[in-house]
């Protein structure tokens, strides 16, 4: 206890700022960015929601120091570990907390337990144990993290508590990856306040320094205080974000069982069913669906209906959608080569492709055919434009009519529907032959859709300069080729 007359230690959590008032000036700014300006259809799955924003609390301190319902010690299966927070806890808490601890026997690796707070602020603690971390076993890692948040959730949830401080679950000595662990931390709050937001009011991440930096990275892309913000977002997400819980998505886990093998569904029910269950197994077995390389025969006989084919399709996509998820594409995702920008004069969303950005030579062309699945699932529900800059590519960076093939070939029927342009920016002769090949013996239906594009000012007239990032050196070849007229446009910082 605090000596009489001498100000207390600790840190009423109504007394820090919100996570929707933090960097307030900056989103103030927001309604200049191109993005808002937009009609902007497509969203996070993690939206804007200035109601979850206020219960959230970023705050660098010791969570022992907490004045809340109850904050989080992280330890280990015998509760006994010596951490920077549980020595704190332990030292602010009393003598009292061991003897509790001995009654309660250990707490396995993602389960939560309860004691009472005694001398500290908080009237209870949660403690938790992380799972160690092995690259080998990452996936159960990652479900046992995910136990660890949203146990301690629940048994806030079922205690009535009004406020719960964590630390951070991962310790240093486990050897869990910091940002993925707070990509799990983050995203599981935010689905149980999706879900349970009535039941807490305040949710405080209580960091060090040392992981402050992440927090306030990763943040955004779960919490975002804007529609600018969420949209700007939006590519950075990992590829696996979890079911509707938060929870780590496991593909091998999904098996679907029809409900009478052997017998065609009806159309109704499939669509459902596909809507339902799109994470399956990928062999014939898991599927109850019959003989694989007998379907596969009747297909090059032209034995199998335009139905039949389309839900054949939809199948084959619906698992590389599934392996997108779950792969790291983060090498890809920096490369920076696809990404979206704002709305064209008809309002549709607009995706760049930077040709120079793809260095095909040098990359797995597989990860990059799983990241723009990953990027364009979601885009592709509606209708939108493709601006793909040819500028000052070489060999290293062009894509083989092989892989364009089978990039066609895999995606879903609405890229294909609801595609309504793809700008060519900055063509070589090179380039119009083969793209005039490909468009006419490869694939179908796409020739009529491009259109080339010999400068910005033509550019420009389909697509307004201010909704679009254009990367600085195809600023400076068209300033070079066509005038120095758009050298005074300025590109966008983050290319």
């Amino acid at each position: 206890m605090d000596p009489l007359g001498a100000p207390s230690q600790f840190v009423d959590i109504d007394s820090l700022p919100s996570w929707s008032n933090v960097c307030e000036a900056t989103q103030a700014d927001s309604h200049q960015n191109p993005v808002e300006k937009a009609q902007v259809s497509v969203r996070s799955p993690f939206p804007y929601r200035k109601d979850l924003n206020t219960k959230i609390v970023l705050w660098k301190g010791d969570v022992a120091l907490l004045n809340c319902t109850a904050i989080v010690n992280t330890s280990n299966e015998s509760l006994t570990d010596k951490n920077p927070v549980s020595e704190s806890i332990f030292m602010h808490a009393g003598p009292d907390l061991k003897d509790e601890l001995q009654k309660l026997k250990g707490c396995r690796t993602g389960e939560a337990k309860l004691t009472k707070g005694f001398n500290l602020a908080a009237r209870f603690i949660i403690h938790t144990v992380g799972p160690k971390y092995k690259s080998r076993y990452r996936t159960a890692a990652e479900s046992s993290l995910y136990s660890c948040y949203r146990n301690v959730l629940q048994l806030a949830k079922e205690q009535a508590m009004c406020s719960v401080g964590f630390c951070v679950i991962n310790s240093l000595k486990r050897c869990y990856p910091l940002e993925d662990a707070t990509h799990i931390a983050l995203r599981t709050v935010r689905r149980f306040l999706e879900i349970h937001g009535e039941t807490l009011e305040k949710v405080v991440f209580a960091v060090s320094e040392l992981e402050e930096a992440t927090y306030q990275k990763l943040m955004p892309l779960y919490f975002p205080r804007s529609l600018e913000e969420e949209i700007q977002s939006l590519p950075y997400l990992p590829a696996d974000i979890g079911n509707a819980e938060g929870e780590p998505v496991v593909p091998e886990r999904q098996i679907r069982i029809t409900e009478k093998p052997g017998i065609p569904d009806d159309a109704s029910d499939e669509e459902g069913l596909e809507a339902d269950l799109s994470f399956i197994g990928s062999h014939a077995f898991a599927r109850m669906e019959g003989d694989v390389d007998k379907q596969r025969r009747l297909i090059l006989q032209g034995q199998l209906s335009e139905a039949a084919l389309q839900k054949q399709h939809q199948r084959n996509y619906n698992r590389w959608l599934c392996q997108a998820r779950a792969e790291d594409l983060s090498d890809i995702a920096s490369l920076k080569a696809l990404y979206q920008t704002g709305v064209d004069n008809c309002g549709r969303t607009v995706m760049v492709v930077v040709g120079r950005n793809i260095p095909v030579t040098l990359i797995d062309m597989e990860k990059a055919l799983l990241y723009f699945i990953h990027v364009m699932d979601h885009i592709a529900v509606k209708e939108y434009v493709l601006v793909y800059f040819h500028t000052l590519t070489n060999d290293y960076n062009q894509l083989d009519s092989n892989f364009l093939k089978k990039l066609y070939d895999v995606v879903d029927a609405k890229y294909k529907r609801n595609l309504k342009a793809l700008y060519f920016v900055h063509p070589t002769f090179r380039s119009k032959v083969s793209t005039w090949f490909f468009t006419t013996f490869t694939v179908s239906g796409l020739k009529d859709k491009i259109h080339y594009v010999e400068s910005l000012q033509q550019l420009f007239t389909a697509i307004p300069p201010e909704q679009i990032d254009l990367p600085p050196f195809v600023l400076e070849y068209d300033a070079r080729e066509n005038g120095p007229y758009y050298s005074s446009y300025p590109p966008s910082p983050d290319l």
